[in-house]
């Protein structure tokens, strides 16, 4: 399973030139996210992972904060496309 960075980029832009909004930082965090935890699955012992892992979860925790404090709207239109929460 690889991540497919230009797909993504694609669904979350706000135009055509945009490709480091906050959003489309989100999304590719999350992409990265699910993969690697994919990869705990089978290779549970892989520490070194682990930790990107985690802070790659707390860069997104900050960005989601931003988009939270900034645009309320937009944070829960983006957690529900994510679908992050239940």
């Amino acid at each position: 399973m690889s991540i497919d960075t230009q797909a993504i980029i694609k669904e979350y832009q706000k135009d055509e030139n945009d490709t480091g909004s906050v959003d489309v930082q989100v999304a590719l965090l999350t992409a990265r996210i699910r993969h690697l935890t994919e990869h705990f699955k089978t290779h549970n012992k892989d520490h070194h992972s682990r930790r990107g892992l985690l802070r790659l979860v707390s860069q997104r925790k900050k960005l989601l904060s931003y988009i939270k404090n900034n645009n309320i709207t937009e944070y829960a239109n983006l957690i529900s496309r994510l679908d992050l929460r239940k």
